[in-house]
């Protein structure tokens, strides 16, 4: 068998990485293979952090794909010889003020009412963990189970993987025989058969499909350098800050990723008054990030659904689509890519998960394609 992903981004090169562990023959398809949304994500793995009223099923499939990725990191290493830089080092939430104490006791009883384990710390206490914390902390939530993995690390080992069957093109097309899709075909007119096809190219490209209820939702991310001897922060440390989300993610370089906006404006390029606002409400949090450097300042369009839930499912018998992961694709990448080689592999599937993320529970689906 022999499938063709359309998109090397974390949920593409997961679900390649799935088929071939299962003897399936894959062709990745992408012009800039892991430059996409994937580039930019921070890599929090926190099901109990992020923790949203309303949104009980993908909370769900959040806390299933995290539990997954001591196993998925495993098996990757086993595959590759390399292993992603993955480390379980927990999350602290914190409240910069006591105006902000209303919205984290908000979060503690929903991650109550979940089943999630946090402990409610007092700010001596969140301290004591993380002694870099602003001395007027109102207070925090320690979410223990929370992991985080660093997506490019993880992203470089699967291109070199899979380096010999990625193709450096864009698809502008799909191949059909009758109504199955049955191949793509690229930018310089090549055309590429198989028995199935995968398109989990988030907003880059997604051929011959339309219809889908996705929107591009911009998001700022800093990357800034401190002491590689004397880390800044040990653990994950998220904030509300005048009511608006910030955090910061270590890195075993001493690095730190600090993010992000959320902005629905078009502008591609990095928003000047977005940063200032991230480099304000982290330096609440966290006074010394003024003593850091700059690596990196960058933007990318996180691929959103209405209801952050993302769009996996079959829409013919040759096609099977797997987008719409929001700001979770990469915690997600377990999850998105056991679903979706099950779906390319008729495997069964859970009716009630599959309805979940349907693609169609926003509106039948519209394709249109090439005959071969």
């Amino acid at each position: 068998m022999h499938t063709v992903i359309v998109g090397a981004g974390i949920i593409g090169l997961a679900t390649a990485f799935e088929l071939r562990a299962r003897g399936v023959e894959v062709t990745i398809i992408d012009p800039a293979p892991g430059l996409g949304a994937s580039h930019a994500a921070a890599g929090m793995l926190a099901p109990t952090a992020e923790t949203t009223w309303g949104q009980d099923q993908l909370h769900r499939l959040m806390s299933c794909s995290a539990k997954a990725y001591p196993e998925f990191i495993d098996r990757i290493f086993q595959a590759t010889g390399q292993r992603a830089a993955y480390v379980e080092n927990s999350t602290l939430v914190i409240a910069a003020e006591l105006a902000d104490m209303d919205a984290l006791l908000e979060l503690k009883r929903l991650q109550d009412s979940l089943g999630f384990s946090a402990e409610r710390l007092m700010p001596s206490a969140a301290r004591k963990l993380e002694p870099a914390l602003a001395t007027n902390i109102a207070g925090a939530i320690y979410c223990a189970a929370d992991q985080q993995l660093d997506p490019r690390s993880l992203l470089k080992i699967l291109i070199s993987y899979f380096e010999s069957s990625i193709v450096h093109e864009t698809v502008v097309g799909l191949l059909s025989h009758g109504s199955k899709t049955c191949g793509v075909i690229t930018s310089s007119g090549l055309r590429i058969p198989a028995d199935q096809v995968l398109l989990a190219a988030g907003l880059g490209q997604i051929p011959g499909v339309s219809n889908l209820a996705l929107r591009p939702v911009y998001g700022d991310i800093l990357r800034l350098q401190g002491s590689t001897r004397f880390p800044l922060i040990k653990r994950t440390v998220r904030g509300i800050v005048h009511r608006e989300p910030v955090y910061l993610v270590p890195r075993a370089d001493g690095s730190l990723v600090l993010g992000a906006s959320s902005r629905e404006d078009g502008q591609e390029q990095v928003n000047v008054g977005q940063l200032h606002a991230l480099l304000d409400n982290a330096r609440r949090l966290v006074p010394g990030i003024v003593d850091t450097t700059l690596n990196e300042a960058i933007v990318r369009a996180r691929p959103t659904t209405p209801d952050d839930r993302p769009l996996i499912g079959r829409v013919d018998a040759g096609l099977v689509l797997s987008t719409g992961y929001s700001r979770h694709g990469v915690l997600l990448a377990p999850f998105g890519a056991r679903v979706g080689a099950g779906l390319l592999l008729d495997d069964p599937q859970d009716a009630h998960l599959l309805a979940a993320v349907s693609p169609e529970r926003f509106g039948e689906v519209h394709l249109q394609t090439s005959t071969f």
